[in-house]
């Protein structure tokens, strides 16, 4: 062998294989350099899509607090605003009713005023009278309240208390004696009335005994046996 081909030998060993080639592989067809090509380009586009799906969610994750904090912060004033009408309801309910009695005792002012200028008790009393008769309306027309009667009725635990007792030839317990008035709230006892009872002793419902047959040959039969004989 020459030593011009010996030069070349070494040469062709010593030459670095081409980019992208690895030593001793034979280069990748046309073909397969397309279609990597593609994939990249595939991947590349469905990153992008990735990232502003993500950065989409993130935009809509922020819009999503933000109205939370917002609906939290209208169900705590919400909430606030609820208790403070509480409070004021209870303590203003019954500002109505109040209204309405501040001139039932302006009336009470001016019956006082007058008989102590009169010194009659007779203008007192119709003062009174009148008073309780406008307090009664006003509670009965605009309050639903009622006032019931008890004496003289069948006694009824729903609506009397009894306090007392006492025993009496009747069929069943009846109210004899109204100690203090019941009242009704709109058809629902408010306060039972203070009664006295009268209860059965036992002698009202028992029977009466028989009369005695008459006996036969009374005096004054006419019909009897002694007088069968007689002429009429």
């Amino acid at each position: 062998m020459s030593k011009t081909s010996k030069t070349e030998s070494k040469t062709d060993r010593d030459t670095p294989p081409p980019a992208g080639n690895p030593a001793g592989q034979p280069p990748l067809p046309e073909d397969a350099c397309e279609a990597t090509e593609d994939l990249a380009r595939i991947l590349d586009a469905r990153l992008a899509e990735a990232q502003k799906r993500a950065a989409d969610l993130q935009a809509e994750n922020s819009e999503l607090k933000d109205q939370y904090l917002r609906k939290l912060a209208d169900y705590e004033n919400f909430r606030k605003r609820m208790f403070r009408e509480k409070d004021e309801a209870v303590q203003f309910a019954n500002s109505s009713l109040l209204h309405d009695l501040l001139g039932i005792l302006d009336d009470f002012d001016r019956a006082v005023s007058s008989s102590e200028v009169s010194r009659d008790f007779q203008i007192l009393h119709d003062g009174i009278v009148m008073v309780r008769n406008r307090m009664l309306s006003t509670l009965e027309g605009k309050y639903g309240l009622a006032r019931y009667e008890s004496s003289g009725v069948p006694f009824d635990p729903n609506i009397h208390e009894a306090v007392a007792m006492e025993h009496a030839p009747v069929p069943e317990p009846v109210v004899s004696e109204e100690f203090q008035k019941g009242y009704k709230l709109n058809g629902r006892v408010l306060r039972a009335a203070r009664v006295k009872v009268r209860m059965p002793d036992g002698s009202a419902g028992a029977p009466e005994p028989p009369a005695p047959a008459p006996e036969n040959g009374t005096p004054g039969d006419a019909t009897g046996p002694g007088n069968a004989g007689n002429p009429a």
